[in-house]
């Protein structure tokens, strides 16, 4: 069995350098054969990307999401374009609307959104999507704006007629540990109707620890146990669906090792 982690925040699960390392390692041991690091920011980029340099198995996303509408920094889009140049960079994201936080006003964020879904399209890049609250204008504006390369809508938390949208688009639809959440039935309908060749899965760490972990702070090798409950939503066996999920995963990113 091997696992693809689409979406972990290595540098919120641990600041020190070594211990990031440690993490990645045990998540090999948990058979993730891949994880994609993101980065909220571009300062954070910078360190998470060399802290990981020889971590051949990691690969990365740049991008400034929407908690940073109101500082971006400096040539916040020459440092992405400079970024994808990058061995192991796949992706820009994760970018996107927040409208539950309120980072900066609904314009700003909408306006760093469409700049950066045509800079990734420029840039041949997919984009990982991030989406709290604002599903009706992230749909919009991605059926527009969408690069030609796709995109993930990551950490999924809308219903199965939303999904149903966003599958018309050249969308991939991930689910992270709240998917085994009891109570979150939108996303059980959602995961059990949807076309296995559209679905991947991802930790979303350190939050959105599966069910079985609670308590714990989320870290990828904790992936197995989202796989496990999608196997079990779809009455597939776990080998069957950890392969068509890894295959799409590498697929998406462009992945060949």
């Amino acid at each position: 069995m091997k696992l693809f982690d689409t979406h972990a925040h290595i540098g919120l699960i641990h600041e020190d350098p070594i211990e990031q390392l440690i993490i990645t390692q045990e998540a090999r041991q948990s058979n993730v054969e891949h994880i994609i690091s993101i980065c909220n920011s571009l300062s954070d980029f910078d360190y998470v990307y060399s802290n990981l340099e020889t971590a051949s198995h990691i690969y990365h996303s740049i991008g400034v999401s929407p908690s940073e509408v109101q500082n971006p920094g400096v040539d916040w889009e020459m440092k992405i374009i400079e970024g994808t140049k990058l061995d192991r960079v796949v992706a820009v994201g994760e970018i996107g609307l927040d409208y539950y936080r309120k980072f900066g006003n609904r314009d700003s964020q909408v306006e760093l959104f469409i700049r950066q879904l045509e800079l990734a399209d420029k840039l041949d890049k997919p984009v990982i999507i991030h989406n709290r609250e604002a599903g009706e204008d992230v749909l919009s504006i991605l059926s527009e704006k969408l690069p030609a390369r796709g995109g993930i809508l990551h950490c999924y938390s809308e219903d199965w007629a939303y999904a149903q949208k966003a599958l018309e688009l050249n969308l991939y639809i991930s689910f992270a540990g709240n998917v085994t959440y009891r109570n979150a039935r939108n996303l059980h309908e959602t995961a059990r109707n949807m076309p296995l060749d559209r679905m991947l899965i991802e930790s979303e760490s350190p939050f959105m620890v599966p069910s079985a972990y609670r308590g714990k702070r989320n870290k990828p090798a904790y992936l197995h146990a989202t796989a496990e409950f999608l196997a079990e939503l779809r009455d597939m066996p776990i080998e069957e669906i950890t392969e068509i999920l890894y295959t799409n995963s590498m697929n998406f990113f462009g992945i060949t090792d």
